[in-house]
């Protein structure tokens, strides 16, 4: 069993400690996202104030769909759909870490500047906006660099990510969190693979975020549907945790919380 390095991040000048791994609840609101979204500010405060009364320690917000084959929205839509969004967040719970998903780095602005957003989440590693290391820099956030590269083995996956770190760090960007992007430019075995070989991305020092909720290497494997993943969900939240992983991107914030509060009587 790895134990996970007592890493910490600034997030708005205040300290977020991983000693004990953490939940990022995920908020869509989007019409699109292949399980579970949220519109209309009444459903966005329930699943805000659900979260936080579960035990998130982050708030991941995103409005534009990355499901498989997903086509974006435009970047004036996808703005319109997060102003919306932060506003009730920000209302519910004005003190809370949340993380914008986007790629888009003008987007990534307006949410840091205009609602106070503390973290970025860019599924894309920065390939789809060039402008997004230097924008994150610029803002001095933590970023989520998340490996999105067609998949030739993990040792390929740590040379790409360690390349960007060293991007990041040279660019001035000092909290960067490794996502090894699961669903993302894999095949279903092939995020097995990573999953496998989960504690060779510690060699960079950095934290790790697991994102594998009700993801399609759960379901396909199993011959079910996002809405049956769960319990898959769950058991790969133990095993990633087993390996270290020092934050879970999940869509059901207790049930996450209850595979780390086992994993850490286990280690303890």
């Amino acid at each position: 069993m790895q134990i996970a390095s007592p890493y910490s991040i600034n997030v708005g000048g205040e300290l977020l400690l991983l000693d004990t791994p953490v939940v990022m609840g995920i908020l869509n609101a989007t019409p699109d996202s292949f399980y579970r979204h949220h519109e209309g500010a009444e459903a966005i405060a329930l699943r805000t104030r659900q979260m936080l009364a579960e035990g998130a320690a982050i708030l991941d917000v995103g409005a534009c769909s990355t499901r498989p084959g997903f086509t974006p929205p435009d970047e004036k839509e996808e703005m319109r759909r997060l102003k919306e969004a932060l506003t009730v967040v920000r209302q519910e719970a004005p003190k809370a870490i949340v993380s914008v998903d986007t790629f888009r780095a003008n987007v990534a602005k307006m949410c840091v500047e205009e609602f106070g957003v503390q973290m970025v989440n860019d599924i894309s590693g920065g390939e789809l906006d060039k402008d997004m290391f230097k924008t994150v820099a610029e803002l001095g956030v933590p970023y989520v660099l998340t490996e999105s590269s067609p998949f030739n083995g993990i040792e390929e996956v740590l040379r790409n990510m360690g390349g960007k770190v060293e991007r990041l760090h040279e660019l001035g960007v000092c909290d960067i969190i490794l996502d090894p992007g699961f669903g993302f430019g894999k095949t279903l075995e092939q995020n097995y693979v990573v999953m496998q070989n989960l504690e060779v991305l510690h060699e960079l020092g950095l934290p790790l975020l697991v994102g594998v909720s009700h993801k399609s290497m759960i379901y396909k494997l199993l011959g079910t549907t996002p809405d049956e993943a769960l319990n898959g969900t769950s058991v790969l939240h133990t095993i990633a945790l087993m390996k270290g992983a020092h934050i879970l991107r999940a869509h059901e914030v207790k049930e996450a919380m209850e595979c780390i509060a086992i994993i850490k009587k286990l280690k303890s």
